[in-house]
């Protein structure tokens, strides 16, 4: 099974954007009539039975049962037959909402971490159709429930071979945007661990440093319109809240903001088509960096010098290791491997002997002679450590097939170069063998 989500933007009517802010608006109230439901049967939970709570608490009998999904679905269901606001949004649309609403209650009894948030008017940004009727597609337009047919720019033809499953509309400061996902029930074999072999350390100094040598600058997207940005937000303050001028100067905030994700997007996957093109079989660090950029990290500003953690974004390469690049690598039919990350710092790439050194140490220097950038050599120790398990793994995964998902609507790459595997879209053959035999029998339209 394979998932593709291509995102394409709206052009909508004026009708048919003030229908969509309609939506949005309804989706935000059942998100948060439903989180103070949850809350409310919770806090009538834990009131000590010999004291009052401080705050009034909602009095509710000690019998009703918590308010789950199935339970929640089955209220709305009768609330729409009271409210007319409730009644000209489309069922599946608001039970998604509920959906999302438990996936994070989950969530939180998982990480234990606190409530989901009430939404204030305009938070709510996105809702999703999760069935589409007969026939959605056509040529530079998409049919949703509700909503009627509406134009697209289409960027990129269809995928072929694959039916589209949902659609996902989003508001963004730049306009409205449609996420369709699409899937074939084709099996696509893992690629072979064979060919040349690159390893690949992320950085703060760089932003990748291969064991080739290469070492990509680290961007500063963000540095770059930083001094834009403060003038914004300065003209932003200025304003009185809530009035004309003040959503027009947010707008112009909200814009850049979606400027700065864009173009670091761009770069992420242009790094990915680099790597991709220059080895078959990739080796990253498995480490999670999101950390790294929270402001409350201590250990980023002593990383290296001048590191703010607002700027640490455009520094490390966790999204293109762990989201882009197993994609990219997938569809050009070239294999990610992940290797354990302790101590690749501290290992000689040559020798194998442990050179301690500490984070403001930027050069490798052993006594067995090997002398580099301390990146490069975390790279080469990085390949040194899968080269001998290659066969191993070749072995065990041999004959396996794998669900590739798409990285959701972070697809919208452009191909840096073009190599011997490469097609017009940069699959890899076995993705073309694979959906040639389904191109002539699948159409658009729901399962």
């Amino acid at each position: 099974m394979i998932t593709l989500t291509y995102e394409y933007k709206l052009k909508p009517t004026q009708q048919q954007a003030e229908q969509i802010n309609h939506h949005l608006e309804i989706c935000r109230r059942v998100w948060n009539d439903a989180l103070r439901e949850r809350k409310d049967w919770m806090a009538s939970r834990k009131c000590p039975v010999n004291a009052c709570s401080l705050r009034s608490e909602s009095i509710i009998p000690a019998d009703a049962p918590y308010p789950s999904f199935k339970l929640q679905c089955q209220r709305l269901s009768e609330a729409k037959r009271l409210d007319k606001d409730l009644a000209s949004v489309n069922a599946q649309v608001l039970q998604q909402v509920l959906r999302r609403l438990d996936q994070a209650f989950d969530r939180r009894k998982k990480l234990g971490t606190g409530f989901p948030r009430f939404k204030k008017p305009g938070q709510m940004r996105s809702f999703a159709f999760p069935q589409l009727g007969k026939t959605p597609l056509n040529n530079g337009a998409v049919k949703l429930p509700g909503l009627g047919w509406m134009a697209i720019r289409q960027s990129r033809p269809y995928p072929e071979g694959f039916m589209v499953k949902q659609a996902r509309v989003v508001k963004r400061a730049s306009g409205y945007y449609v996420l369709l996902t699409f899937q074939a029930d084709i099996a696509i074999p893992e690629p072979p661990l064979v060919g040349p072999v690159v390893g690949v350390d992320g950085g703060l100094e760089y932003f990748l440093s291969t064991s080739d040598g290469l070492q990509l600058e680290r961007p500063k997207f963000f540095v770059g319109l930083h001094r834009k940005l403060k003038l914004l937000q300065r003209r932003l303050k200025r304003k009185q809240i809530g009035s004309a001028n003040w959503k027009k100067a947010q707008l112009k905030v909200a814009r850049l903001h979606e400027r700065i994700a864009n173009t670091r997007k761009d770069f992420h996957f242009k790094a990915a088509h680099r790597l991709c093109h220059e080895a078959d079989v990739i080796v990253v660090e498995d480490l999670n960096l999101i950390n790294l950029s929270r402001p409350q990290s201590r250990h980023v500003g002593q990383a290296h010098a001048g590191c703010r953690p607002r700027t640490v974004s455009d520094r490390v390469a966790v999204r293109s290791t762990n989201s882009v690049l197993p994609w990219v690598g997938f569809k050009r039919g070239k294999a990610v491997v992940k290797e354990q990350a302790a101590g690749t710092s501290q290992e000689c790439p040559k020798c194998g002997e442990a050179v301690r050194k500490t984070l403001s140490v930027r050069w490798h220097e052993c006594p067995c002679g090997c002398s580099m950038p301390r990146d490069i050599a975390s790279a080469l120790v990085l390949r040194n450590r899968f080269m001998p398990t290659a066969p191993y793994r070749e072995q065990k995964r041999g004959g396996a097939h794998r669900a590739e998902n798409a990285p959701g609507e972070v697809l919208a790459g452009v191909s840096f170069g073009t190599s011997s595997q490469d097609s017009m879209n940069g699959e890899s053959p076995a993705v073309r063998k694979a959906l040639a035999g389904w191109a002539s029998r699948i159409c658009f339209g729901a399962a």
